[in-house]
C-alpha cells in the first residue's frame, strides 16, 4: 500500500519512477490523497443516507396518500397520481433536463453526481418496499415532508441533487432580476394550483404543508443546528475589545486597517481598526454586553452566516 502511495505521489509530482523527492513532498501529497479519499467516502455516505430518507418519505407517507411536494418531485408525484405511470420513471425523465442544465452551467462532476443520485432514488423507490406508516393526513404531510427534505438536504451535503428545481432557478436568475427564491416560489405556486384543480383543494393544502416541512428540514440540514453571526466592531477602544474577545470569550478575530468616514461628529479621516469575529447566536448577547462595558458608543454590525469552515468557532467552547 505504501508503495502504491509513493507511485501515485510521484505521478502527481510529474516525477520519474526512479526519482527521489523530499519527505515533505511525499507527506503533503499523501495527506492530499487521504483527504480526497475521506471526502469521497463522506460524500457517498451523505448521498446514500439522503436517498434512503427521501425514498422512505415518498413510499412511507406521500405516495400512498396521494400528497405531493414542490419542485420536480411534486410534478412527478402529480403526473403519477393522474396517469398511473411509474413514479421512478417520471422522476428520472423530469429531472434529466435540469441535470443536463447543471452539467452545462455548473460542472460535469455535478451533473454525474446528480444523475447517479436521481437514478439511485428511482431504483430504491421501485425496488425497496417501504410500508405506509400512518393514515393520519397531518402526520403524513409533516413527516413525509420531513423525511423528503432530509433526503434532499443530505444529498446536497454529499454534492449531489435529487430535485432539479434549484438548478433551473439559478439559471433563470442569472438572466432575470428575480432571485432564486422568487423563481422557486413561482414554480411551486403553479404546481400547487394545478394540484388544487386536478386533485382537490384539500390535497393541495396538505401538499403545501408537506412542502413547508420539507423546505424547513432542508434548511436545517444544510445550515446545521448552530446559526453563525458575523460581527463587525468599530471602536476607539479596539485593542481592549480584541483582548476581551481573545482572552475572555476565547474566540478568534480578524483586525482590518480602516479609515473613519462620516459619523456623529462629522467627517473624521483618522485611521481606525475594524474588528471582525464570528460567533453563534447563543454568544451574541454576551459579546455585545462585554463590548458595551468597554465602549458604550462602539458601532456594531451583525450579519447572518450560513456556515463556517476552519477557524476557532467550532473548535473551542465558549469560556
Amino acid at each position: 500500500m505504501q508503495q502504491l502511495v509513493v507511485q501515485q505521489v510521484k505521478k502527481n509530482l510529474g516525477a520519474d519512477s526512479d526519482k527521489t523527492f523530499s519527505r515533505y513532498e511525499y507527506a503533503k501529497n499523501a495527506w492530499k490523497r487521504r483527504k480526497d479519499t475521506w471526502n469521497a467516502v463522506r460524500s457517498i455516505a451523505f448521498m446514500a443516507a439522503g436517498i434512503t430518507s427521501a425514498a422512505f418519505g415518498l413510499e412511507g407517507f406521500l405516495i400512498p396518500t396521494g400528497f405531493i411536494d414542490g419542485g420536480v418531485t411534486g410534478i412527478s408525484l402529480l403526473v403519477n397520481k393522474e396517469t398511473g405511470v411509474s413514479f421512478s420513471l417520471l422522476l428520472v425523465l423530469f429531472n434529466l433536463p435540469f441535470i443536463l442544465l447543471g452539467w452545462k452551467q455548473i460542472s460535469k462532476a455535478f451533473g454525474i453526481r446528480g444523475i447517479l443520485a436521481i437514478t439511485a432514488l428511482a431504483i430504491v423507490v421501485a425496488v425497496v418496499p417501504f410500508k405506509p406508516v400512518t393514515n393520519d393526513k397531518v402526520l403524513v404531510a409533516v413527516f413525509g415532508g420531513f423525511f423528503l427534505g432530509a433526503g434532499i438536504g443530505l444529498t446536497i451535503r454529499g454534492g449531489g441533487v435529487i430535485d432539479g428545481t434549484e438548478i433551473l432557478a439559478i439559471s433563470l436568475s442569472r438572466k432575470r432580476s428575480l432571485s432564486v427564491g422568487d423563481f422557486i416560489l413561482i414554480f411551486n405556486i403553479i404546481i400547487f394550483s394545478v394540484a388544487a384543480f386536478l386533485l382537490s383543494i384539500e390535497v393541495a393544502l396538505y401538499s403545501i404543508l408537506t412542502y413547508l416541512s420539507a423546505s424547513k428540514t432542508v434548511d436545517f440540514i444544510l445550515e446545521g443546528i448552530e446559526e453563525f453571526t458575523g460581527v463587525t466592531i468599530i471602536s476607539v477602544h479596539s485593542d481592549e475589545i480584541a483582548d476581551m474577545i481573545k482572552n475572555k470569550l476565547g474566540r478568534g478575530l480578524t483586525i482590518y486597517a480602516g479609515k473613519k468616514g462620516f459619523g456623529r461628529r462629522g467627517e473624521n479621516p483618522s485611521a481606525s481598526e475594524i474588528i471582525f469575529t464570528v460567533v453563534t447566536r447563543l454568544e451574541i448577547s454576551r459579546l455585545t454586553g462585554e463590548v458595551e462595558k468597554i465602549d458604550p458608543n462602539a458601532f456594531i454590525v451583525m450579519q447572518s452566516i450560513k456556515d463556517t469552515k476552519g477557524g476557532m468557532v467550532k473548535k473551542r467552547p465558549l469560556k
